[in-house]
């Protein structure tokens, strides 16, 4: 017996370790090649491809051409499975690649059938277009097939790539679109349902248009608007079936999906040059979303001189995405404006397969989708089309409706964002903005010559008939989108006389522009607030003072709460309950900031939160009522009518459990302190880094969480919060962050999470994570050469 467990035992230990070998020689197989010669197939002429120190490769060329295909390689060897599931996530395809766990998903984005639509978006490209997007295509599958084995997590899963194609590249554009913008129009929904169910004076309080946080570039702030007397909307006089058995309200997080972009005119720049920053804050995840790049090739259209643009690139498409090219500098924001639309449908009565349009009644145009689905059956999906788009859902009242949305529409996107590559000047690269196909962004660029501009990067649609706020019927002629607003009439601003720009999701215009852009549920001010003083702060500023600036993690949000508390906290109150007294001591030394070491900020915080949730909880009560899934996050700009009632205490809007509000403030304050004390340590432990450690995952360990010691970026406690330029969140952040003078980029900074490889054995892998977490002046420029990759022409 003792022989036989002594050879299983060595047995079993010789398989361990060759599993342990046979995995590390897998893992090795699918290394990118950064050193040597490989023959590129369609080259024209010889491409070199030099890496620094942290991966960023300088690809130099004879053509745009040969660029692309380049870079098509190196994206693959480098970002193929991140590729796929961004190509994979906008065409409902990643059941097939990961299991039943996606069929959820896949269902939501195969509605739009957006496959489809790509091969429309291709068929309108450009003869140029279209053979970069060629050129670009046979580089990802030349780099991939380079590999000695299929990446690393195709193994895992049991799985083999599936070669890139064409209309690839617009559907990993299509994955940008449903990151940025509400293909769903949740926010419309939500606020016909509460328009529907609340007394109108309310719901218009509660939907205010704006705050005193409000920082536009044009235009004023928009007021709250005033609170409903008791005569109209009273709490204690409504059902109390409305209150009961209904689930609180929720709101979400405090976080809003966008970035930061601003820039300062050449007379307020040190060194007298126009200067621009962008952090675009994203999900978090390992790799991360940019992949930076430098392109060097002749400029066709200026004889003997180079293009050369740096910046990042978005794995899967041919063109850098924001950055520089020596004469302009470029980024973005999300823009937040009405890019979709719920219509409302007239159906036959006796015969629901038909809805009523402008020209009649017209059958609706059924498509069967097939989700494949690893090791399951196929699910089949019926897709039900309109004129306007497919069915989505049905409403409040049981009408249907259709959604309409603009990455729907082959028209709404294309390729020419590429040629902001060859952009000479701030009109050039307005014009290419204004043209571009992509998710409507806050453009902001600035000039060699001293010129900084905003306006809309993405189509805009032209709309009459209806109030684009809300759902609608558009049957009838003349309802509906008309079209696309003509380059020439965006909305700009050029040089304006602070000589200063700043966007960060919040409205940025009034009057006629915003009206061009409508509103998709902007953020509230208070971030644009904080970046605009910043800016007014000081005359003249260097690349450091723009990058402490995007840093920026002062409470300047929550002040006005924290004083609140204060207030509130007094002795008699304080002499209430017995733990309220170390509440008030942890809020009077705050700090002032979202940092780690910060227990006051996260009271101060969590106290916030918990109000709103009561608050807002009884407000919408009604709504709650006809659908659970109503909650507050939808009322974007909460915060004025939130502090309206905490400040002015109407007892018509006070929720009947509490006698007054400062009895509500004190249960919140006690709600929080109970939540958090710990027997052992009561607040001691409770710091902003504590909640706010940032955990940056490689999507498998997400699902195999024992993959994270060896793929995840390690945990960080870091500074930042919404509401403050330096917004951070467990999983959200800025993807980026660039400052830089186009012309003088060697004096320009970039930072980034995690590395610019998703090969985990890669030196590339983790080394640009270290200066992202520390806020460190990294250099936007490429360093000196590391290793060296020559392309020769195949045959």
């Amino acid at each position: 017996m003792r022989r036989i467990i002594v050879r299983a035992g060595t047995v079993a230990a010789i398989m361990a370790v060759l599993l342990v070998l046979g995995s590390y020689a897998f893992l090795r197989g699918s290394a990118p090649v950064l050193d040597g010669t490989l023959q590129l197939a369609g080259l024209n002429a010889p491409v070199i491809v030099n890496r620094d120190g942290l991966g960023v490769p300088t690809i130099s060329a004879a053509s745009r051409l040969d660029a692309v295909r380049a870079l098509g390689f190196l994206h693959a060897q480098d970002r193929f499975f991140q590729m796929d599931l961004l190509r994979r996530l906008a065409a409902g395809e990643l059941a097939e690649l990961v299991g039943p766990a996606a069929v959820r998903v896949d269902e939501q984005h195969r509605l739009f059938r957006l496959r489809a639509v790509a091969r429309g978006v291709l068929a309108q490209a450009t003869p140029e277009q279209r053979t970069l997007i060629d050129a670009y295509t046979a580089g990802v599958n030349a780099g991939l097939h380079a590999l000695r084995t299929r990446p690393f997590e195709y193994g895992i899963l049991m799985q083999r790539p599936r070669l890139w194609r064409p209309e690839d590249s617009v559907l990993v554009i299509f994955a940008m679109y449903f990151d940025l913008q509400d293909a769903d129009d949740r926010r419309e929904s939500e606020l016909a349902l509460m328009r529907d169910t609340l007394p109108a004076p309310l719901f218009v309080f509660l939907h205010a248009q704006g705050t005193q946080w409000d920082a536009p570039l044009t235009g004023k702030p928009f007021g709250t608007p005033p609170i409903p007397g008791g005569d109209v909307v009273d709490l204690r006089r409504w059902p109390a079936a409305d209150f009961a058995a209904v689930p609180a309200a929720s709101g979400g997080s405090l976080q809003v999906e966008g970035s930061n972009n601003f820039a300062v005119a050449a007379v307020h720049s040190v060194d007298g040059h126009a200067m621009f920053a962008n952090d675009m804050h994203l999900g978090l995840q390992v790799p991360n979303i940019w992949y930076r790049a430098q392109l060097s090739y002749p400029d066709p259209a200026r004889p003997r001189q180079l293009v050369s643009v740096n910046g990042v690139t978005l794995p899967g498409v041919p063109m850098i995405v924001a950055g520089s090219n020596g004469h302009v500098a470029w980024g973005y924001t999300n823009s937040y404006g009405d890019w979709v639309d719920l219509v409302m449908l007239h159906t036959k009565s006796g015969d629901p397969d038909y809805y009523l349009t402008p020209g009649g009644w017209r059958a609706f145009v059924h498509h069967k989708e097939i989700i494949r689905v690893a090791g399951r059956k196929n699910v089949v999906l019926d897709v039900r089309d309109t004129i306007w788009g497919p069915v989505l859902d049905e409403d409040h009242n049981g009408v249907p409706r259709a959604v309409h949305w603009v990455a729907a529409d082959p028209a709404a996107t294309n390729l020419e964002l590429g040629s902001m590559e060859v952009a000479v000047d701030l009109t050039a690269a307005m014009a290419v903005a204004n043209r571009a196909g992509m998710p409507e962004q806050n453009f902001v660029a600035v000039d060699a010559a001293g010129n900084i501009g905003w306006s809309i990067a993405g189509r805009i649609p032209r709309r009459q008939g209806y109030d684009p706020e809300f759902p609608a019927y558009w049957d009838k002629p003349g309802s509906g989108w008309i079209g696309w607003l003509p380059p020439d009439k965006y909305p700009r601003i050029i040089n304006p006389a602070g000589g200063r720009l700043w966007t960060a999701n919040a409205r940025v215009v009034d009057g006629d522009m915003l009206k061009q852009i409508g509103d998709g549920g902007y953020d509230l001010g208070a971030r644009a607030q904080q970046l605009r003083d910043d800016l007014l702060a000081h005359d003249r500023f260097a690349p450091a003072d723009m990058l402490a600036i995007e840093l920026d993690d002062r409470a300047v949000f929550l002040g006005r709460w924290r004083s609140l508390l204060l207030r509130l906290l007094d002795a008699d109150n304080l002499a209430k309950h017995p733990r309220r007294a170390g509440f008030r001591h942890y809020i009077e030394d705050w700090g002032g900031r979202a940092a780690v070491d910060s227990v006051g900020y996260r009271l101060v915080r969590t106290f916030r939160l918990q109000v709103e949730q009561t608050v807002f909880s009884a407000l919408l009560a009604p709504c709650r009522k006809v659908d659970p899934r109503c909650g507050f996050r939808q009322l974007s700009q909460r915060e004025g009518p939130l502090w309206a009632l905490v400040t002015q205490q109407p007892v018509n809007l006070l929720d009947p459990e509490y006698a007054s509000w400062d009895d509500l403030l004190l249960a919140a304050v006690d709600q929080v302190n109970d939540g958090l004390w710990q027997a052992q340590t009561g607040l001691t432990t409770r710091t902003w880094g504590a909640h706010n450690t940032v955990r940056i995952r490689q999507p498998l360990s997400r699902a195999l969480p024992f993959l994270g010691r060896w793929l995840d970026m390690a945990p960080v406690q870091l500074p930042g919060d919404s509401n403050m330029p330096r917004v951070q969140g467990v999983d959200f952040g800025a993807s980026e962050r660039m400052v830089v003078e186009p012309g003088h980029e060697h004096g320009g900074i970039f930072e980034m999470p995690a590395g610019q490889s998703g090969y985990p054995l890669s030196p590339f892998y983790r080394n640009s994570e270290s200066a992202w977490e520390q806020g460190e002046a990294a250099p936007f420029l490429p360093g000196p050469p590391q290793h060296t990759l020559r392309f020769q022409p195949a045959g």
